[in-house]
């Protein structure tokens, strides 16, 4: 595995995703340590992108724990419900927050987080992990992180667990 990064510093959005997409595949193919994997996504995305926060939140006795990530420490439990992360744990879909303090029981990890994207990870249709990807900006993620996102999330599902 390569350990450089190919992704264009200019352009739309879509063209990163489309860039590093096929990248965090071939990083995650034949790794069988789910925690090196998810700490090489996370850092995939913090490098290509610059957000504020980018982790794993790993389903374990019915509450959401730490895994890996980049950026500022963080919370280290989340109940089911609670929160962005809790909230799409719960939902079982991506939440997207152009402005956390407006999102009702967000907790505040980090003062300096604004904007909020998670996405759940499925495993034979059981919640296994939400990815979590904050912003020092407001209204920072669109649909095009979601769509990029839960792409990236389906193919983790399936590279991971089949």
């Amino acid at each position: 595995m390569s350990e450089s990064l190919y992704f264009p510093e200019s352009g739309l959005k879509s063209d990163k995703y489309e860039a590093i997409l096929p990248q965090i595949e071939a990083l995650v193919q034949g790794e069988p340590d789910l925690t090196a994997n998810l700490a090489n996504v996370a850092a995939v995305l913090k490098e290509a992108f610059g957000f504020f926060w980018v982790g794993f939140y790993l389903v374990k006795e019915n509450q959401l724990v730490l895994g890996p990530f980049q950026g500022p420490i963080a919370c280290t439990r989340i109940s089911m419900g609670k929160g962005v992360c809790g909230t799409a744990w719960k939902e079982r879909k991506t939440q997207l927050v152009p402005d956390v303090d407006a999102f009702p029981g967000h907790i505040a990890c980090s003062s300096a987080s604004k904007s909020e994207i998670v996405v759940p990870g499925f495993q034979e249709d059981t919640v296994w992990c939400v990815l979590d990807v904050d912003s020092d900006q407001l209204n920072d993620f669109d649909e095009i992180d979601q769509q990029y996102l839960e792409k990236l999330m389906s193919r983790l599902d399936e590279l991971l667990f089949r």
